[in-house]
């Protein structure tokens, strides 16, 4: 069976979201009888300083990390140096380990590891695959975190292209990047939707009487809003903020924050700074904890600023589904979660900066259990059929197979 050579900057033991998919695609695939290898980093995510082995074996899949600078993500000129020493020793590697007739399937961390990919696949007559959790660098311009001179912004954005239509197939995570992709001249042959994933037991959703977590904050008796993630800057904060403000003397109303990211430092310094007595801030949770920290919670949030929509789709929200829980969604009324949400009831969208429509909403969701329920079941049934890692699995393996 063909060889499959996956590029990504992070894989196990690290437990960022795309380390966590292609940690799981892997392993799955392996035990499906293909060959897979992985090419990645020695860091992990939260700890840029961990030097994980430069090469082992898990559960089947091969791994090679490779040597890259450490800086972290902290400073923007450091990141770039982990960056440019990713793309030369990454395309290095590519050239060492693919060979004529495996596919080398790249996805987007660092951004634009298509480019590199692309070449290696060519010179080495192996067919590439991009999966794409994001779109670059579109997405930093839309931040206004982009500090390329626009000429050079050009000429990257048109390789990017080239190398989305030298694949094969595009792997998308939903209609709205699909369309985006459409705009930027791939075939639609080239472009495939499989939406992500998240692992779930074949149990029913624990209850929020459940969870252990939430008896060990002593919040059995609230009603919690949860958060469990990253908030990076792509991820909207100020309407929760508002709302929060508004529900201050509410006070078994709290809202739990899990996880990190420049947003979460953000946020933690604004409800300080304006003495919010409605917050917990917890860090990331271990993996083997997570579907019990997602239970701790009467209903979740996402955001996603509207102008990004197409270019990322946050994955958390299946975890949030799995979990049997209500999701509001707060950004764009026609992005990808909105039109899913309304597609199985499993929640509500509030537009950004509406701080009072969410907060009522909350109130409403508070005072309403056999709402909150329906909404529940009616996520996890979307789960089950839509977003369970078996299905993806399937997807994947019939995309694979020679």
């Amino acid at each position: 069976m063909t060889k499959l050579v996956f590029v990504n900057r992070y894989f196990f033991p690290d437990e960022s979201a795309t380390s966590q998919l292609l940690t799981d695609l892997t392993r799955a695939l392996t035990k499906s009888g293909f060959e897979v290898q992985v090419i990645c980093s020695r860091q992990r995510y939260d700890d840029p300083n961990v030097r994980l082995p430069a090469s082992e074996t898990i559960e089947g899949v091969r791994v090679h990390r490779i040597w890259t600078t450490c800086f972290g993500r902290q400073r923007l000129l450091g990141r770039a140096f982990d960056y440019a020493t990713f793309y030369l020793s990454s395309a290095a590697a590519m050239l060492r380990f693919v060979r004529r007739g495996d596919t080398l399937i790249a996805e987007t961390d660092p951004p634009l590891i298509s480019i590199p990919a692309m070449l290696a696949s060519k010179l080495k007559g192996a067919e590439l695959i991009n999966w794409l959790q994001d779109i670059f660098p579109e997405v930093a311009t839309i931040l206004g975190a982009n500090p390329l001179p626009r000429w050079l912004d050009v000429a990257l954005c048109r390789l990017r292209n080239a190398s989305l239509k030298a694949a094969r197939v595009n792997v998308v995570l939903g209609e709205r990047m699909q369309g985006q992709l459409l705009r930027t001249g791939i075939p639609s042959d080239k472009i495939r939707i499989i939406a992500n994933w998240a692992e779930g037991s074949e149990d029913p959703p624990k209850s929020v009487q459940q969870s252990l977590l939430r008896s060990k904050l002593g919040l059995s008796d609230h009603f919690v809003v949860g958060y469990s993630g990253n908030l990076g800057r792509a991820h909207e904060f100020q309407t929760v903020l508002g709302a929060a403000e508004q529900l201050r003397n509410q006070m078994n109303i709290v809202f739990l924050m899990v996880g990190g990211g420049v947003g979460m430092t953000q946020l933690e310094k604004a409800v300080a700074d304006k003495d919010l007595p409605n917050f917990r801030f917890l860090p990331y949770l271990p993996r083997e904890a997570l579907s019990d920290g997602l239970a701790a919670a009467d209903v979740h949030w996402v955001s996603l600023l509207p102008a990004l929509e197409g270019f990322i789709v946050p994955s958390k929200f299946c975890g949030i589904l799995a979990a049997g829980r209500p999701v509001v969604f707060i950004g764009d009324a026609d992005g990808e979660l909105a039109r899913e949400i309304r597609a199985c009831g499993c929640g509500n969208n509030v537009q950004v900066g509406n701080s009072r429509a969410f907060a009522e909403l909350l109130t409403a969701l508070q005072s309403d259990p056999m709402r909150r329920e329906l909404m529940g079941v009616n996520g996890y049934k979307r789960y089950a059929e839509h977003h369970c890692a078996r299905r993806a699995y399937e997807r994947w393996t019939q995309l694979l197979k020679p």
